[in-house]
């Protein structure tokens, strides 16, 4: 038996696979010089130029908000302004080593020497440091003749001595910024430590500066620390750093966990003030 090819064609047959061909090809030649044509035309990503605009704005504005530094009195850095001013935590550590002791940088290589910091860090910062007065006369050439300047300049005074007649005379202090650093101040029993100054609510670290160029605290007050262990909740409110919910956080994890081994387990409880553990620190006991 005789089969027949399935790749023979007639002639009618032969003419009809040659115009599919023809007719496939055109359809290619046409896609390319259309998809041509179409990449080489006009762009068809359009940008609404109103959005545009409002970003530009926003990346302008963007650059123009910084830092704006004010000239302070580098012996009273707290850890929020050492960060903004790009100290380490061991930089500001021997910074605070060193005030503990009572004693003060007068020029920026003395604070370079205290702290340790980078030649490129000191260059950037200490144009801003501002030195009080009197320790400006002490360092100056006329230190010899110290017995002829004035004796108040060489003289500070207790922060807690001083009414609000007497702090409104420094410069950027005002009636109403003076009467709250009295206030906050009877509120606490006296200051004890010169850093609660910067806990005043409204009062500028820079403003902090130069009360404590002219003020510090000389005579701390007494007081009788309360018992952490055995506290109520009323006693704990007391005390201006804590309100009435954080002291019922305080008791009741006391009552889940047991006592209190050290007063920095105070800052497992919830919603306790981490940044001022040091200050609370100082009106507790265990």
């Amino acid at each position: 038996m005789k089969l027949k090819s399935h790749f023979r064609f007639n002639k009618q047959e032969r003419s009809g696979i040659f115009f599919l061909l023809l007719v496939i090809i055109g359809l290619q030649v046409a896609f390319y010089f259309v998809k041509g044509e179409t990449f080489r035309g006009e762009s068809q990503i359009f940008v609404d130029e109103m959005a545009q605009a409002k970003l530009d704005s926003l990346k302008s504005t963007a650059h123009e908000d910084s830092y704006v530094m004010y000239p302070f009195n580098p012996n009273y850095i707290s850890d929020e302004k050492g960060y903004t001013l790009g100290l380490t935590t061991e930089e500001l550590d021997r910074l605070f080593a060193f005030r503990e002791k009572g004693r003060f940088v007068n020029s920026a290589q003395a604070f370079q020497e205290v702290t340790q910091i980078s030649d490129s860090l000191l260059e950037a910062i200490a144009p801003y440091f501002k030195f009080p007065q009197w320790k400006e006369w002490e360092t100056s050439s006329t230190k010899k003749n110290q017995s002829n300047l004035p004796k108040e300049i060489f003289t500070i005074k207790d922060l807690n001595a001083a009414s609000a007649e007497d702090l409104k005379k420094i410069n950027g202090i005002g009636e109403t910024l003076s009467a709250r650093i009295v206030k906050f101040r009877d509120k606490l029993g006296g200051f004890l430590v010169n850093e609660q100054l910067y806990d005043v609510y409204g009062l500028a670290p820079e403003i902090v500066d130069k009360v404590l160029g002219q003020y510090k605290v000389l005579q701390p007050p007494t007081i009788q620390k309360i018992p952490v262990n055995t506290a109520t909740v009323d006693q704990l409110a007391h005390l201006i750093y804590i309100n009435y919910n954080l002291a019922k956080q305080i008791v009741q994890y006391r009552e889940e966990n047991g006592d209190f081994t050290s007063l920095d387990e105070l800052t497992n409880v919830t919603s306790f003030p981490k940044e001022r553990i040091d200050r609370i620190k100082l009106y507790l006991a265990l």
